[in-house]
């Protein structure tokens, strides 16, 4: 019996042992926090289609997020029944299903729901200034103006408010109004002329017909802020859109800076090629 007792123990001992080990020194294991997590992240980008965050947790992704997605890709259509699947009486999904309509130039539908966003939001300028960009791509620069100088009254420091009511006001010919709206544009946001986002809840414009225009008043917006490399590649696509008169950019008072950069010299010294 006492033999009996003790090889018991020896077993409970030799168990206990076993598990402390085990404890002690646990198997490798990948830590959803740390390496996997991290390979995630590092594969992240800035576009909505990066959804590793959501993937990990397993939450479904909202309406909203797969609309972002979507209208990313460019698929426009898809994108309004998504945010349509949202919550309807919030004026941010009217407004972006409003783009999606947009982007596929049905200006009706457009319309239609910028405005739904503004009987939720009357202040919401973003839904202003898309209203401003249908009427300018329908050729209306007049009420386009309008649009944006109200939508600038609840946003006062929208630099994309401002380049849009500088595009309305130079497709009106008014370059002095434009010129000025440009210049407090480039104030508020130097980058302002080259973002290129597409899916997010303000459209900025950038369908101009004189382009070579167009460019020489962004050169000359620049070279007054002082951005020199900047005003000189608007110089250069001035020229290369087919703008002559090479002597505004020797003798207006914005481009004095520039008289003596190198680059900006060889660049007014060559004929250019008209793209």
């Amino acid at each position: 019996m006492v033999q009996q007792r003790s090889v018991l123990l020896s077993i409970a001992l030799a168990a206990s042992a076993a598990c402390f080990a085990q404890t002690a020194n646990p198997a490798p294991r990948t830590d959803p926090g740390t390496a996997e997590s991290a390979a995630v992240h590092e594969a992240d980008t800035s576009e909505p289609s990066a959804v590793a965050s959501d993937e990990l947790t397993k939450k479904p992704l909202s309406p909203m997020r797969r609309g972002d997605i979507l209208m990313a890709r460019k698929m426009y259509r898809e994108a309004i029944e998504t945010y349509q699947e949202g919550i309807r009486d919030a004026a941010v999904i009217y407004n972006k299903i409003g783009i999606g309509y947009h982007q596929l130039m049905d200006f009706e539908h457009a319309l239609e729901n910028y405005r739904m966003a503004l009987r939720l939001d009357p202040t919401y300028s973003e839904a202003i200034n898309n209203i401003g960009a249908v009427y300018y791509a329908q050729k209306n620069p007049k009420r386009a103006i309008r649009e944006y100088e109200r939508a600038l009254k609840y946003a006062p420091k929208s630099a994309s408010i401002y380049s849009n009511l500088g595009t309305a006001q130079f497709a009106r010919k008014k370059y002095k109004d434009a010129m000025e709206s440009y210049q407090k544009a480039v104030e508020l946001d130097p980058e302002v002329f080259e973002h290129r986002n597409t899916s997010g809840s303000l459209l900025q414009e950038r369908s101009v017909e004189e382009r070579a225009k167009f460019h020489y008043y962004l050169a000359k917006t620049y070279a007054k802020a002082g951005m020199v490399d900047r005003a000189i590649e608007y110089v250069r696509k001035s020229l290369e859109e087919g703008f002559k008169d090479k002597d505004r950019f020797r003798k207006e008072p914005e481009f004095a800076a520039l008289q003596e950069n190198e680059e900006f010299q060889q660049i007014l010294a060559v004929e250019q090629r008209v793209l």
